[in-house]
């Protein structure tokens, strides 16, 4: 399968999944509610299949536009129904019924988000310790003193034992923390604590990586520049270069670890560069011209060569898994911290905290779809339980036309005594499909801005 076949599979059945349990959260509520169901449909518009099933006769359909479902229900406001029927009509229910059937479609988003977690911490996954590497010059982690090879032990008390832990308490800690503490220890076991600074974090507006900005790098064996292999036909082999040669320098700037030379042979596309090596005691100059390679839209240079010591002798990663109980704890954690913080950055989104290019459309979804897909099914699943605690969480967004926005209809019917009037309504679905729209545009708009420049 093309690449772009398999990024589109991997979106449409990601995206199908998502829909489909949430339309089937309105549609069991809605049964068990004594609601009669009319159609059931996957996408919106012209309707590509349908079939009719079940008691009720209710028609399942799959239509043009797969961006989302719904479910109809038989209602008096939409068109007549029969004497009776009346009682099974959405629009005679109680308040609290029709609530339960509304909150049900994203209460089933969090129920497969659950479940997904639930079954990644009971089949266990290798994951990388927290171990740091060498953070950049004038960074917080720089002024914090953390030394290549230090690995976290806690932050402000909360332990972590994965580099995914790390990531997330950091994230979760810089949206309302000036500072945290690091606990660490190094390779002889001191133990230390190191304050971290995480202002920096949400400079504009959060756009990019946070923990970059910080300073926060995964560990980095140190390796001398040291040639270990040397690919035939490339650009190194074609200068000359052999195995066992050390770089001293690159371009008169004096080199002193392996990933020093990579890093500056990657920004030397298409032009030339000199290189001053050592081979067998003598100090001699080699003129090499890296190739030009395409890696996430950037242009980077390579010469065709690899380090002499490929892997450090230190334990990198850990095996972590969870017992039945254990992993469902750990679950409903992660989904109430993942469900939590998208509240929060979209409430800084809403006051100008965050950037509202952090918004993500379809393009940027299919892409994280294919990538995840392409690295498991593990990461695909994760990247699955993340968005569909996204959905949830924007369904319940108090904007009409979407869930939240009848839930807050009821909120004020109950206020009130009685219902909203269908005018007041439906200036409420005008606004919100406005608002929605208005969205959805946004965030294609960031999608193909992405898209073209890398």
């Amino acid at each position: 399968m093309s690449g772009a076949l398999f990024y589109l599979a991997a979106f449409v059945v990601l995206l199908g999944v998502l829909v489909v349990v949430h339309e089937l959260g309105h549609y069991t509520a809605a049964r068990l509610c004594g609601v009669k169901v009319l159609r059931f449909s996957i996408g919106f518009g012209r309707m590509l299949w349908k079939r009719r099933f079940g008691a009720d006769r209710t028609e399942w359909a799959v239509s043009v536009f797969p961006l989302g479902g719904y479910v109809k229900m038989l209602d008096e406001r939409e068109g007549a129904v029969a004497e009776n029927e009346r009682h099974r009509a959405f629009n005679r229910q109680g308040v609290g019924k029709r609530s339960v059937i509304v909150a049900a479609g994203p209460l089933a988003n969090f129920a497969l988000a659950i479940f997904l977690y639930w079954v990644i911490f009971m089949h266990g996954s290798d994951e990388l310790l927290p171990i740091l590497g060498t953070p950049p010059a004038d960074t917080p982690a720089a002024m914090a003193a953390i030394a290549n090879g230090e690995q976290v032990r806690a932050v402000d008390g909360q332990p972590v034992a994965t580099w995914n832990d790390l990531r997330w308490v950091l994230l979760k800690k810089s949206v309302d923390h000036e500072s945290v503490a690091l606990e660490v220890s190094n390779e002889r076991g001191d133990i230390a604590v190191r304050r971290l600074y995480l202002t920096v974090a949400g400079e504009n507006g959060w756009e990019g990586d946070p923990l970059e900005r910080l300073g926060i790098r995964f560990f980095r064996p140190d390796l001398p520049p040291v040639i270990g292999k040397v690919m035939a036909d490339g650009p190194a082999a074609r200068a000359g270069l052999q195995v066992g040669d050390k770089v001293l320098a690159i371009a008169g700037k004096d080199i002193s670890s392996w990933y020093e030379l990579v890093a500056d042979i990657r920004d030397a596309a298409a032009r030339s560069v000199r290189l001053e090596i050592e081979r067998q005691g003598a100090v001699a100059t080699v003129d090499v011209e890296p190739e030009v390679v395409i890696e996430h839209g950037r242009s980077i240079g390579r010469i065709g060569v690899a380090v002499e010591t490929p892997a450090a002798n230190r334990e990198l990663k850990t095996f972590v898994r969870y017992g039945a109980v254990a992993a469902a704890g750990k679950a409903l954690e992660e989904t109430w911290d993942q469900s939590v913080f998208s509240l929060m950055m979209m409430g800084k989104m809403l006051v100008g905290e965050v950037s509202w290019k952090n918004l993500s459309g379809p393009v940027s979804i299919a892409d994280y779809a294919g990538q995840s897909a392409r690295l498991g099914a593990g990461y695909y699943l994760k990247f699955m339980a993340l968005l569909s605690v996204s959905l949830g969480v924007l369904n319940l967004l108090p904007i009409p036309v979407l869930d939240g926005g009848h839930l807050l209809y009821h909120i004020i019917e109950v206020v009130r005594r009685r219902p909203l009037s269908e005018r007041a309504m439906e200036i409420g679905q005008r606004v919100g499909m406005s608002v929605l729209f208005a969205l959805m545009a946004f965030a294609f708009f960031n999608d193909l801005t992405r898209l073209f420049s890398g």
